[in-house]
């Protein structure tokens, strides 16, 4: 009846209610579920206040980084601020070059191509760094996995700080300073920090010695941006930096930003995680997908109303491309992986893959199918891979195996991109796949729906909603909470969509009527079953200035009263 695993999480010991006796028991059983249980705990969750904060002196060679930038602001070096095309590369660049030019630094902005150059520090673009009498790189979301670049760069006298926050691989660069929170040698108490945030610790760093605390904080909209872009869990730190980001955002924007929220519709004063999300870094991201990532850089950047304007078309219509780009590619990649069967690992290779998409459509993929994706572009002798992956197989620590077949690769459990010869696809999907069947032998590979609790309609009333927004923001490691309501009656339903592949509900209990949608789910099983069992979030629907809550049904199933079988 459905392919999803419903999970109902386990209740709060009654001990644990009472020693949080402010707080309801439905708020302290959302926490229980996400592992927020100390009073301390939770009352610092729920601020989600300054005090939070990390001493950025904890990081790996933070001091390191820090005389190294520092020498070279007092002595008037050019610094080539060197990021990623990504949304989080992107803002960690720009906060990085802002921050330093207020101290008076000079800094030369550097993204690489992604179709052209690839992820990370590369030999074309460090000799061309030599040439323009560049004497320090400084890296920020990328450079841990760059041993052979880093050495180049030694050798032609160019120093290396490298700022990053990805997983470093068995040997790491000779570089002047590696500020990493993944790197063994960390101090630091939370590993989540995206690209971006690990920037901004540099720069809370220097603050220290140049009393710059003010204007840092100034920079935690963009700090937002790509956390919440990055897909970094929004936990510890990370929940300061996305409200205090969004706080600026909603009221004092960056000219640039303004425009983008202008040409994208988004409400002034009103954005949400949500809005960076689905809107703001799907913008970003498309300059580096389908382009140039520094034109994301120069949005942010912007000082006048029609250079803000011109960027902001710009990237919007760059966003559109990538949709329907995405939506022709994701459709052969399906359908190439569905003529072989489904296999442990989904590997499908092309020359017709753009690799500025491949990791969205690898994502999709990963996500409908629940197994490890990898698409990969086919570009003459030497292919480019995104990878992604499900909670039960660690992507990186698997290609880790296969590191002789790869020109370079890196990423995290989750998420990770290789290049490699394109003679050397082959082997690497025999053996790769052998390797993740053995891995996932014995795990059975359908999603699951991790359920907060059992309640019912009449319940999800009153101020529970306002309630569950204190948990905000939300993402991976506290997701949006997920509710199970059983023999619930349908009023009414119908299919929306040009392909009728979203249902729209009339659900009634107990005498509560609520308004349900259900997107993706026009074609399921129980549709026609009186009492269902559902699985929903609660969500607020705005259309036309009106505002209504309404369930988010994720799945649903005839209930054991209709026949059913939950």
């Amino acid at each position: 009846m459905s392919h999803y695993r419903w999970n109902l999480l386990p209740t709060v010991p009654d001990g644990r209610i009472a020693g949080n006796s402010g707080l309801s028991p439905f708020l302290v059983q959302l926490l229980y579920n996400r592992g927020i249980t100390g009073e301390k705990e939770i009352a610092s969750f729920l601020r989600s206040d300054a005090s939070l904060m990390g001493d950025p002196s904890l990081l790996p060679d933070m001091d390191r980084a820090v005389a190294r930038i520092y020498r070279a602001l007092l002595s008037g070096e050019t610094m080539c601020i060197f990021g990623d095309f990504d949304a989080d590369g992107i803002t960690a660049t720009a906060v990085l070059v802002l921050g330093l030019e207020n101290l008076g630094g000079r800094c030369i902005p550097y993204i690489p191509h992604r179709q052209t150059e690839g992820h990370g520090l590369s030999e074309p673009a460090i000799r061309e760094f030599k040439e323009q009498g560049i004497s320090l790189i400084v890296t920020v979301d990328c450079g841990v996995t760059d041993c052979a670049e880093v050495e180049l760069a030694r050798s032609l006298g160019i120093d290396v700080v490298i700022t990053d926050h990805h997983a470093p691989l068995p040997s790491i660069p000779k570089a002047e300073a590696i500020v990493d929170p993944k790197l063994e040698t960390s101090r630091y108490g939370f590993t989540g920090l995206a690209g971006v945030g690990v920037a901004f610790k540099v720069l809370q760093a220097l603050s220290r010695i140049t009393g710059n605390e003010r204007y840092v904080d100034g920079l935690t909209d963009l700090v937002a941006i790509g956390t919440v872009a990055d897909m970094s869990p929004p936990l510890g730190e990370n929940r300061y930096l996305i409200r205090r980001g969004l706080e600026l955002l909603n009221t004092e924007p960056r000219l640039g930003l303004r425009a983008l929220m202008d040409r994208t519709s988004l409400i002034p004063a009103k954005l949400d995680a949500d809005s960076i999300g689905w809107v703001l870094s799907p913008c970003l991201n498309a300059a580096g997908r389908m382009a140039d990532g520094l034109t994301g850089f120069k949005l942010l950047v912007a000082t006048s109303e029609p250079e803000a304007q011109k960027l902001a078309v710009w990237l919007a219509s760059k966003n559109t491309e990538r949709q329907k780009l995405t939506t022709v590619t994701l459709e052969l990649a399906r359908q190439n992986i569905l003529s072989r069967g489904l296999a442990p690992l989904l590997m499908t290779s092309d020359e017709e893959y753009p690799s500025g998409i491949a990791g969205l459509v690898a994502s999709r993929i990963c996500d409908e199918f629940y197994r490890p994706s990898i698409v990969i572009n086919v570009d003459g002798a030497t292919s480019h891979a995104s990878c992604r992956s499900i909670p039960e197989f660690d992507i990186i620590e698997g290609l880790n195996h296969f590191s002789h077949l790869f020109d370079r690769y890196g990423g995290h459990a989750a998420a990770a991109g290789f290049s490699l010869p394109t003679k050397n696809l082959a082997v690497l999907e025999k053996e790769f796949s052998s390797f993740v069947e053995t891995a996932l032998t014995g795990i059975e590979l359908q999603p699951r729906f991790d359920i907060d609790m059992v309640t019912t309609l009449p319940e999800m009333g009153g101020e529970t909603y306002n309630t569950i927004r204190q948990l905000a923001p939300f993402g991976i490691g506290n997701p949006v909470p997920t509710f199970l309501s059983r023999d619930v009656e349908v009023l009414e339903r119908r299919t929306m969509g040009v392909n009728g592949d979203h249902l729209r509900f009339r659900l009634r209990q107990s005498g509560t009527v609520w308004t349900a949608v259900a997107f993706r789910l026009g074609k399921h099983e129980g549709l026609n079953s009186p009492l269902i069992d559902i699985v929903y979030n609660l969500e607020v629907d705005t259309w036309n200035g009106r505002q209504e809550l309404r369930l988010n049904i994720l799945d649903f199933k005839p209930s054991e009263r209709s026949g059913g079988r939950t």
